[in-house]
């Protein structure tokens, strides 16, 4: 009896429709060109993301002031022009009220 060799890969590449598109390149794909590729679709999704990031932050508006600082502060309109700040509750801290001995 003679040893078998495994096979792997699932056999040879098999004739496939060239007028099929795919968003994913199609059948055994190797681009040449995949590192440029990816530095433009990273970048496109970091710009997408400053604009959402942008406009969001330009329509930011707070009706109540936070009690503790928060990350927003640091671009929001409100906080940046002195408009708003931290609301001071320190007068609320360690107070006992009639209703807890």
């Amino acid at each position: 009896m003679r040893p078998t060799t495994p096979r792997f890969g699932g056999g040879a590449q098999y004739p496939y429709p060239k007028e099929v598109w795919s968003p994913a390149g199609g059948w055994w794909t190797r681009p040449a060109n995949w590192k440029s590729s990816t530095v433009y679709a990273g970048l496109s999704v970091a710009f997408l993301t400053w604009g959402v990031w942008k406009f969001s932050a330009d329509r930011e508006w707070r009706h109540v002031a936070p009690t503790k600082p928060i990350p927003s502060m640091m671009w929001a309109k409100q906080f940046t022009s002195g408009e708003m700040g931290v609301r001071d509750e320190s007068h609320l801290k360690g107070t006992p009220s009639a209703d807890h001995h």
